[in-house]
């Protein structure tokens, strides 16, 4: 929940133009609708990495049904961030935007336009579980002392 009023939060709206044929994007050229994206993507990415670190500190023994709960975990959790971040405003939402005059110029609904990023929270969680267990399964394998050399 808290992820998605950050979400919220710290994303800026895109400007849109009210006029007679309805809202229609003030400036084509506004970055905020790609910024929705990224700060989504950063957010849920380090809750991700976050979730994968304390999932393989604190429970190896089960390690399938561990990565099986990050995975949908996550998923879940993607999901809930979205919809908290679409339906809650928080903070001030502010828009500059050059108008032409007589034109009213309102705040954007925050959106995702690229839905890629909802998979950011799974997949580093699972992936941060991998590489944390590839690092512990090289420092305790045989391999890593060819031809039965000991450590020095």
């Amino acid at each position: 929940m808290a992820a998605g009023l950050l979400w919220s939060g710290l994303t800026p709206r895109a400007p849109y133009a009210v006029t007679e044929q309805g809202t229609v994007l003030a400036d084509p050229t506004t970055q905020a609708l790609i910024a929705a994206d990224g700060w989504f993507a950063v957010i849920t990415g380090a809750l991700g990495l976050l979730c994968g670190g304390a999932a393989w500190f604190t429970s190896r023994r089960w390690m399938l049904p561990v990565l099986l709960g990050l995975c949908a975990g996550g998923v879940l959790a993607s999901f809930l961030t979205l919809w908290i971040g679409t339906t809650f405003t928080i903070g001030a939402v502010t828009v500059e935007a050059a108008a032409t005059p007589g034109v009213k110029v309102v705040p954007g609904a925050l959106t995702l336009t690229a839905s890629g990023v909802l998979v950011s929270w799974p997949l580093m969680a699972v992936g941060f579980f991998g590489l944390l267990e590839g690092m512990h399964g090289y420092r305790e394998s045989p391999l890593r002392h060819p031809y039965g050399l000991g450590p020095n």
